[in-house]
């Protein structure tokens, strides 16, 4: 049996992989629910490494009908409002939008009933010999696995029993809000996005919005701060804090953020190590943000999903050799990541000295 640490979509498309091989796994999730919060916005799943997973989960046909239409749209305004850049969906984009709640629960509902074990929140792991490890719950409860799978995000149980790294502040805080039914209550602000992604981009600060389903607008405000930045404030406090950074910009993209419908949540971005990677420990592996965590760069969810579908790949190419399994998963991860970490700074366009025609640059392919 394979123990899976984490519900997040790598961590479900390894169980889900598994399950077309024929594999058992269980996942422990520390959330109560799968609707216990709001899982994200949209992705945009790339043909090289996202697609190819989710054949793997023999999920396509379903994937495709998650596909928001017209949503590979890009806009690039700067602080005035002046549109830099339109390009519009014209059906050729090969990176389709879907919502990121809507793959998991696909991935969710692909599975056995008793596969997720929600509300486990794990508080600590460690070897108990034999190639064994122990995994210790908040409430008190522990399990012992031969494979074990640290599938966790950034903040990782299960990466000490491999790794000393830890994440660092990358020097950036995103504020996260929502505009619903925008079309009709938000008519500038949604005027502005248009009908995919904008990014509205000045040294140091960007607003940078999607189109979700159903008039939503979905709004990151993305700061060079730092990380004690609105520590401890208030929503109503933290709200006018972050529209005094965008004094002076076009009301129509300054309303993504004052005409909030909902409190602002602060995220600060956080990344491990470029080419972080360890030796192999007997049983135990990572995959996604929890063994190559960096800032968001599009990558992310995609490369979790691909990492889940090789390892499971791996462990049905192997059934009588985990150890050669794992070792196969690590060997390719650690290159796909380290072929990505080297040109992933795509916050030095968007909000370096130069935004926004450097992300000008970067989208014309004229750098």
């Amino acid at each position: 049996m394979t123990t899976i640490i984490g519900a997040g979509l790598g961590g479900l498309m390894l169980a889900r992989v598994l399950h077309v091989h024929g594999i058992p796994a269980t996942v422990y999730e520390a959330e109560s629910s799968p609707a216990a919060r709001r899982q994200g916005g949209l992705l945009d799943i790339h043909p090289w490494n996202g697609r190819p997973a989710i054949e793997a989960a023999g999920l396509i046909e379903e994937f495709r009908e998650l596909v928001l239409p017209g949503r590979e749209s890009y806009r690039l305004l700067d602080r005035t409002g002046s549109v830099l850049l339109d390009l519009p969906d014209n059906g050729t984009g090969v990176r389709p939008e879907v919502p990121r709640g809507a793959l998991r629960q696909l991935l969710l509902d692909s599975l056995p009933a008793d596969t997720v074990r929600w509300g486990h929140k794990v508080t600590g792991v460690r070897s108990v010999g034999g190639n064994r490890h122990e995994v210790a719950f908040a409430d008190g409860t522990t399990i012992t696995t031969g494979l074990l799978v640290g599938a966790d995000g950034a903040w990782s149980r299960v990466r000490p029993m491999l790794s000393d790294a830890t994440p660092d502040y990358v020097g950036i805080a995103v504020v996260e809000t929502f505009l619903f039914d925008a079309d009709n209550r938000h008519a500038d602000a949604a005027k502005a996005v248009g009908s995919g992604s904008l990014f509205a981009l000045a040294p140091g600060r960007g607003l940078l919005a999607h189109r979700e389903d159903g008039g939503t607008l979905h709004i990151y405000a993305q700061l060079k701060k730092p990380q004690d930045w609105l520590h401890g404030n208030d929503p109503a406090t933290m709200t006018a804090q972050v529209v005094k950074e965008y004094e002076g910009w076009a009301p129509a993209i300054t309303a993504l953020i004052t005409d909030s419908d909902t409190e602002p949540v602060l995220r600060r971005l956080f990344t491990l190590p470029a080419g972080h990677r360890w030796e192999r420990v007997p049983g135990v592996t990572l995959l996604g943000d929890a063994a190559h965590l960096r800032p968001p760069n599009g990558e992310g969810a995609n490369t979790a999903m691909q990492d889940a579908a090789e390892l499971a790949k791996a462990l049905a190419t192997y059934p009588d050799d985990v150890e050669t399994a794992l070792a196969e998963h690590e060997q390719g991860m650690f290159a796909r990541t380290a072929a990505v970490a080297e040109d992933d700074d795509v916050y030095s366009m968007m909000i370096g000295d130069e935004a926004p025609h450097s992300m000008l640059a970067l989208m014309t392919g004229s750098e």
